[in-house]
């Protein structure tokens, strides 16, 4: 018997379990499900749950294993959307009022793809509205698990919450400045942005199209290295989707780290930490040299202005998405949002073109910093989950949030954040590697080494046992 209750399994145990059929798939989805209708009326994690749909598929995974197929680790396994994938036949409401009555034609790249690997999709998770980052959806606050009166991270907000509550085994989110990696800081579980290209952007909502990535929120490392496994490879409907060959993400990963050099770019992204999360961070460090790392301080000169470069492309591509709805449907967005794409729509060109030769430099400086480095590694939050109070929530403050994350999106390269440590008051802190292009698995490897010399990733809420 597993140690900890089957809902706050790992992935990769409970596809063990089903496999092995000591337990079922419509066991395990009916579990997840009564624990989201348990507990979202104080989390907010969902928008729209699938049951009937969910526990039909469950009960046809199960009599395909029956007959002794299986569709591999994702088989029967409960997983949930961010609300700004589609699938066919339900709404796509990317947290905002002002797509009611958008129904999805067709699924998603992603949603076919974990399908066809046998996952059972349980619903739609809550989001910042039109993934823009703010405390709360077009439908209310979005809190943290481990204390209901914090942000719970955006804007995959409802992804990472539902993990950390034991409410399904991964999420499917989406990161453009930091949104799968901040949640997953903030909630105490593993966010991986791949490689820009590496996932299929097909029938996502948009934010920002040169920045958007999509990829898994789960409990460890290992876990969404099967989920990206699922998802990852080749699209010819997506115009930036990538023919780059996808390589077995667990297969012969390092029991240790012995012979692995990370990088710590220490301007800009180590400036002004919080202290409890410096302190994490230091011993962060220490793990790793135990674990055989070489750590070596490098440098990216001009990083203090990714984060502005990152706004600037970013909300001038939103505004450009969005126009429609900012002459048509202006007056039901939410007012954070509505002066965000106003500002986009109000951005010259000139400050467009300048972020991009921003981005330009930046690229060539994080591949420099690179050279010679198996991965980054930097805070993926200066500060720890803050008040959902709006009043604390200033633009400026938000920003601030996404100082360590936006350089991912920037360049492109993959990011992981992992747990490294609480807060005295119980709240998780993040760290973040940043590989190179395609470097996922190497990623995935230090991450995974690294969780299996702490439990930080174990800790559960205490309000949702």
């Amino acid at each position: 018997m597993p140690s900890v209750p089957l809902h706050y399994a790992s992935l990769e145990e409970v596809s063990r379990r089903i496999r092995r059929k000591e337990v079922s798939s419509a066991e395990v989805t009916s579990l997840v499900l009564g624990r989201i209708r348990e507990h979202n009326g104080r989390l907010n994690a969902f928008l729209e749950l699938f049951e009937d749909e969910a526990m039909a598929s469950a009960r046809r995974a199960d009599r395909a294993l029956a007959r002794g197929k299986s569709l591999g680790p994702l088989h029967g396994v409960p997983i949930s959307l961010k609300d700004l994938f589609d699938v066919k036949g339900k709404r796509t409401s990317a947290a905002s009022r002002t797509t009611e009555g958008h129904i999805a034609a067709s699924d998603s790249a992603v949603t076919e793809r974990l399908v066809r690997a046998g996952a059972i999709i349980i619903g739609k998770a809550n989001m910042s509205e039109f993934a823009c980052g703010r405390i709360y959806s077009g439908y209310g606050p979005l809190p943290n698990p481990h204390d209901l009166g914090k942000f719970a991270g955006g804007s995959s907000s409802g992804s990472g919450t539902s993990i950390a509550a034991g409410m399904g085994y991964a999420s499917l989110g989406s990161d453009t400045g930091g949104s799968i990696r901040l949640p997953a800081a903030f909630s105490g579980t593993v966010g991986l942005k791949p490689t820009y290209g590496r996932v299929s952007r097909r029938g996502v909502f948009s934010l920002s199209w040169s920045l958007d990535h999509a990829g898994p929120l789960a409990r460890t490392a290992r876990d969404a290295a099967i989920v990206l496994q699922a998802i990852a490879g080749h699209d010819p409907a997506d115009p930036a989707s990538s023919t780059a060959p996808v390589p077995n993400y667990l297969r012969g990963l390092p029991k240790d780290l012995r012979g692995v050099t990370i990088g710590i770019p220490w301007e800009t992204y180590y400036d002004t930490l919080d202290p409890e999360v410096e302190q994490a961070m230091q011993e962060a460090h220490r793990q790793l040299r135990r674990l055989g790392v070489r750590l070596k301080r490098v440098s990216i000169p001009h990083a203090a202005y990714g984060l502005t470069a990152t706004i600037a492309i970013m909300m001038a591509e939103a505004a450009a998405f969005h126009a429609p709805r900012l002459r048509g449907r202006f007056h039901l967005l939410t007012g954070y949002v509505a002066s965000r794409l106003l500002e986009g729509a109000l951005t010259p060109a000139v400050h467009y073109i300048r972020a991009q030769r921003i981005r330009t430099l930046l690229c060539r400086e994080t591949q420099q910093a690179l050279a010679g480095m198996d991965a980054l590694l930097l805070p993926t939050v200066p500060i720890s989950a803050h008040s959902l109070d709006p009043s604390v929530a200033s633009p400026q403050f938000l920003a601030t949030i996404g100082r360590n994350t936006s350089i991912g999106n920037l360049t492109g390269l993959p990011a992981l954040s992992v747990p490294c440590g609480f807060t005295r008051g119980g709240l998780p802190i993040g760290m973040q590697l940043l590989g190179r292009g395609f470097g996922e698995r190497t990623l995935i490897a230090i991450a995974a080494a690294y969780q299996q010399a702490t439990d930080f990733h174990q800790r559960r809420p205490a309000l949702f046992p």
